[in-house]
């Protein structure tokens, strides 16, 4: 409470866009800072990190009790503003629940940027990270610490100005000091000796005054470039940050791929660099440790300014043209004259691995695999732009065992030549595309892939919901009687895509990637509506429709095969109780011949979707209107969907028999589609 305090003083005096970038209204608004002001600064925000996956559940927690204390401080506000307010604030940090790491490391960046302003910097365990959150500047809160570096920058400079004018003024009153001492030798005289004595005092006290000057220059010099050291550990950080948000944009995550304000920062720290090298310089004795810090912080900027803008494909077939693009941050600094070329080449995952050198073993070969970094005025970025690559051959290593082909990964490796303006020596610079892949993964990280591989997939913001993620570990975990959090469960590459699942000769991976196409080419709408449960075991399926009436029914993604859905419903049985039906899955094929919304008003024994929602009304929307009399006096045909006895007691028969549902001996209540004539359309037919 006592930092928030003493910020909200000084807050006071600075502009609204300073205090919008510190508290960013999309993510993290000023609200909350101040009405949860003391328990905030109870917590250890401090030990947080993005790349410590293990404390996630711990994030969530935290993530949790604040928008639960904010619903509960908006529940007690008596002013109907500052209420509605403060619930609109806490629905909007749900948006954190998907990775709710990144909503601790966001705090804690806060709390270090108030600590800046105050003067009083906590020291970091860990380099703060950043991530991109909707309508969040993209340089926040980073820039007011390159902002602090160059205040810090240009002391130093106004130091060594005041040095240099104290030691003009010591060498004058030196002078001076020599001049005097002829006439004191000569004649004696009382006033030249108080004058001497007064300029003796002066000079000491000059040399005093230069002497501390020179002390604290250092000791600024050594702030400047730890500072420096954090600042630029930061930026890496980021830009690391910024990779993994591209790489997860493949599975359809949000992805800011604006580059400017990293590149601006990269600039402003290789600026700060360069004029901290010409202080040491300008002392004119060497200070080895400072020269030596600054020059590898140097080469680490210069080489990780090199970034992949545009990624290529992430399966390239040979014989194929593709395309990409590099970007260079540090464009504008490069050296005008000789051109910088980029070059790519293809390094497998052992080359990938050990990047200390250029790889010498060539496993393959590319065709147009060099570009010409140039630079684009109006964009102020400059790329190189790979248009027409191409795979000629490549070269695979033996496989062991069950290996197959596409699980030996290659990586694109660019390189070349660099010279920045102001350095005396090139630099090498290479990046890669990013493909490690882990062995094994937490469930909640595989979970919220998944979900956001459907959501981009379906093209819908409708998520899967707690019980679509019990259902899906259960499966995957082959554990259908665990009812425990299966959140930390490690997850193995092999249970995702490459054992089959217990009793189907598919694995995880093809089955939902089949239920997701389903979804995306018939059912979009049906499921951003909410109207299909989707994944759900047959135990939970049971539990909730026990209780139900008689033609109560949902609908759920087939477990026993790929790319289906059926309709689970509640049926009298033959001495008056209740049993759960589930009808034939309608795949892909059968919902082009008929709607899903169609088939669901054909079949009469279903009658409420779960809870109890009449289908007539749900599902209007979705029903097929009939088709008018076609001319010519043909008798009009129409389809309709059957279950169980319906499809063998209803006349007349179907003009063509269908064959028998394979799928009847698993449980499943047959489906057929009858041809059903127009007999008033026939008679009139007739008569005329």
């Amino acid at each position: 409470m006592a930092q928030w305090l003493r910020i909200s003083q000084m807050l006071q005096c600075l502009p609204d866009d300073t205090i919008n970038n510190l508290y960013p209204p999309s993510a993290f608004p000023i609200e909350v800072r101040h009405f949860l002001a003391e328990w905030i600064e109870r917590q250890r925000w401090d030990d947080f990190a993005l790349e410590n996956v293990e404390q996630e559940s711990q994030a969530r927690a935290l993530l949790d009790q604040t928008i639960s204390m904010l619903q509960s401080i908006a529940q007690q506000n008596g002013n109907v503003v500052d209420r509605m307010k403060l619930m609109q604030i806490s629905r909007n940090m749900t948006m954190f629940q998907q990775d709710s790491l990144q909503f601790t490391v966001m705090v804690r960046e806060i709390l270090t940027k108030e600590r800046v302003l105050l003067g009083t910097p906590a020291q970091m365990p860990n380099p703060p990270q950043f991530q991109q959150y909707p309508n969040i500047e993209s340089s926040f809160p980073n820039m007011q610490d390159v902002d602090h570096l160059v205040l810090k920058v240009i002391e130093v400079q106004d130091i060594r100005q005041k040095m240099h004018q104290l030691q003009e003024e010591l060498n004058w009153e030196r002078q001076n000091y020599e001049r005097l001492q002829g006439p004191i030798q000569q004649n004696g005289l009382d006033h030249t000796k108080s004058e001497i004595q007064k300029l003796q005092n002066h000079i000491q006290k000059l040399e005093y005054n230069v002497k501390a000057m020179a002390t604290k220059r250092f000791q600024l010099l050594k702030e400047c470039v730890d500072c420096l050291d954090q600042c630029q550990t930061r930026l890496i950080s980021r830009l690391k940050a910024w990779r993994w948000d591209q790489h997860k944009a493949t599975i359809g995550q949000p992805f800011d791929e604006n580059l400017n304000p990293l590149q601006t920062w990269c600039e402003q720290l290789l600026g700060v660099n360069g004029k901290l090298r010409q202080e040491l310089m300008l002392i004119g004795e060497p200070i080895p440790e400072l020269e030596e810090r600054l020059g590898k912080l140097l080469q680490v900027l210069i080489e990780s300014s090199l970034v992949v803008d545009r990624q290529p494909p992430q399966v390239i077939k040979t014989q194929s043209k593709f395309s990409t693009t590099v970007r260079y941050l540090l464009g504008e600094k490069v050296a005008p004259g000789k051109p910088v070329v980029l070059k790519a080449q293809i390094i497998n995952e052992l080359q990938a691995r050990n990047l200390s050198s250029v790889p010498g073993d060539n496993v393959g070969e590319l065709i147009n695999n060099t570009a010409i970094l140039e630079h684009n005025t109006s964009s102020k970025s400059t790329c190189a732009t790979f248009r027409n690559m191409s795979i000629k051959k490549i070269k695979r290593a033996d496989r062991k065992g069950s290996e197959s082909v596409t699980e030996e990964k290659f990586a694109l490796l660019f390189s070349t030549e660099i010279n920045i303006t102001g350095c005396d020596t090139p630099y090498r610079i290479q990046d890669r595309v990013p493909f490690m892949v882990s062995e094994r993964v937490p469930w909640r990280m595989m979970y919220s892939t998944l979900n956001s591989k459907f959501t981009s997939e379906v093209l819908t913001h409708h998520n899967l919901d707690q019980y679509n993620q019990h259902f899906l570990a259960q499966k995957i975990f082959d554990k259908p009687d665990f009812a425990d959090d299966f959140s930390n469960i490690l997850v193995t590459w092999a249970q995702f895509n490459k054992e089959v699942l217990p009793g189907r000769p598919f694995t995880f991976w093809q089955w939902f990637e089949g239920v997701m196409e389903l979804t995306k080419k018939h059912l979009r709408e049906y499921w951003s509506e909410g109207l299909i449960f989707g994944f759900i075991g047959k135990q939970h399926l049971h539990l909730i429709l026990k209780d139900r009436p008689n033609g109560t029914f949902l609908l759920r993604f087939s477990d026993s095969e790929i790319g289906g859905i059926t309709i689970a419903y509640v049926s009298a049985t033959d001495n008056g109780g209740q049993k759960i039906q589930n009808i034939q899955p309608f795949t892909k094929r059968d919902l082009e011949i008929r709607s899903l919304g169609d088939r669901i008003r054909d079949i009469d024994h279903i009658t409420y979707l779960y809870p109890e929602f009449p289908k007539h009304e749900v599902f209007k929307k979705f029903y097929t209107e009939p088709q008018a009399s076609p001319v010519g006096g043909y008798i009009p045909v129409s389809l309709q969907t059957k279950v169980g006895t319906e499809a063998s007691s209803d006349t007349p028969p179907p003009l063509t028999p269908l064959p028998e549902s394979p799928h009847s001996a698993v449980g499943f209540p047959s489906v057929s589609e009858d041809m059903d004539l127009d007999i008033d359309k026939l008679l009139e037919s007739l008569h005329q």
